[in-house]
């Protein structure tokens, strides 16, 4: 009897470890820049019928651009001029990324979701 209690008392406390790991695991995931651009293109995929390969370069176009973001603008003094300097370098690069992959019209509605 004193076996079985101990042996369910240790797999409850298992399960419960188990559970908040991967709860962290999740919100650390969050901040990645593939799973931003991730949920970006799925959600520009919807809006503008993208094909597969306009999402393949979109997804790669936003992976570079949070990832520069994250290491050169996030967390900085906005007001800096290099900050700032950075931050249209990054913006051009993405803006034009999107122009060569998506239509004319594909792109003007892109433009129209930015504005928003």
């Amino acid at each position: 009897m004193k076996n079985l209690l101990s042996v369910l008392a240790i797999s409850c406390i298992m399960l419960v470890g188990m559970g908040s790991m991967s709860a962290q695991s999740l919100t650390q995931d969050q901040d990645r820049p593939e799973v931003i651009a991730k949920t970006k293109v799925a959600d520009l995929s919807s809006k503008l019928d993208l094909t597969g390969d306009q999402q393949r370069a979109l997804f790669r176009a936003y992976t570079a651009h949070e990832s520069n973001y994250q290491k050169h603008v996030t967390g900085k003094d906005i007001s800096s001029p290099k900050v700032q300097a950075d931050k249209n370098k990054f913006d051009a690069v993405l803006k034009d990324a999107v122009k060569k992959s998506l239509t004319d019209a594909q792109y003007n509605k892109w433009l129209t979701l930015q504005k928003m």
